[in-house]
């Protein structure tokens, strides 16, 4: 199988669990903030053990890596709170679905960042995608918690779109396991200070799903989308990993018996066909 395929693959298995990761959203009775924090601490600790485990290190190549490593980790940071804090106003249906723009703005990125031109169905999945998160937006009113989750996760999606290009372009040379180990690591340094009394007077049921926030739900998805991205356009990734509605929702309304209503359905459904689409075209190219 070429590295193309391969990658594609990798990154379907992670979809699964990553659209698992906004349950804990609400499982875990911490703020988004402590809850980052958490799950930076366990998902660093795996993915060193991982670095090292293949008798890698975590030394970077130079100057310029360190600051970039600094960069990527900040942007995840807030993303990752950003992130929390959506499911948290909105639920986990609404807030997975308003994340999911992110496809949309990497879109119009990436010709900025990387060499590309957009294309006319570019648009027309943006626009799909577009249509779909205007279905969820009960009103133009920031004191509905609804809308205020949509905002949120929209935000959250520019910087995870932002970090995935620059990853991709800066960062690529190294393994996800090493890559991610920093970015969690930075992580945890800038969220200290803030989460540490939260996590110090946490009950155990709290750690123990942190634990596996952080490990099955974040160290492993992570590490292999950061090895797919050396070989797929960070759009492809972008529309490939709208899927995740899919299984969040799915969780949301098995595990925390959500009932979301026919717009965000219908909304979740839209968004997900861009990501079926730009699957279907990318096997028919085999190249990315």
């Amino acid at each position: 199988m070429d590295p193309v395929k391969r990658s594609l693959v990798s990154l379907h298995l992670t979809v699964v669990l990553l659209g698992g990761t906004a349950l804990f959203s609400q499982i875990i009775s911490l703020p988004a903030t402590d809850i980052t924090l958490g799950r930076s601490i366990f998902a660093f600790v795996v993915l060193t053990l991982l670095v090292y485990s293949k008798r890698g290190s975590l030394v970077l190549t130079n100057i310029r890596d360190y600051v970039m490593a600094c960069f990527l980790g900040a942007l995840m940071a807030v993303h990752w709170v950003t992130y929390f804090a959506a499911m948290q106003y909105a639920g986990v249906s609404v807030g997975i679905i308003a994340l999911f723009t992110f496809p949309v703005i990497t879109v119009f990125m990436e010709p900025f960042i990387e060499k590309g031109t957009i294309h006319w169905q570019d648009i027309l999945s943006a626009l799909v995608v577009l249509l779909g998160i205007a279905l969820i937006v009960p009103a133009p009113d920031l004191s509905n918690d609804i809308t205020m989750g949509v905002l949120v996760g929209v935000f959250s999606a520019f910087l995870y779109s932002l970090r995935n290009l620059i990853h991709r372009k800066h960062f690529s040379q190294y393994s996800g396991a090493k890559a991610m180990a920093w970015q969690t690591a930075v992580i945890c340094i800038l969220l200290l200070p803030f989460g540490f009394n939260g996590l110090r007077v946490a009950d155990i049921d709290d750690w123990l799903w942190l634990l596996l926030l952080g490990t099955v739900f974040t160290a492993l998805p992570h590490a292999l989308i950061a090895q797919s991205l050396k070989h797929l356009r960070a759009k492809t990734f972008s529309l490939v990993a709208s899927m995740q509605p899919i299984y969040g929702v799915a969780l949301s309304i098995i595990i925390l018996n959500e009932s979301p209503n026919w717009q965000t359905l219908l909304g979740g459904i839209l968004v997900t066909s861009a990501s079926i689409y730009e699957t279907v075209v990318t096997h028919k190219s085999s190249k990315v």
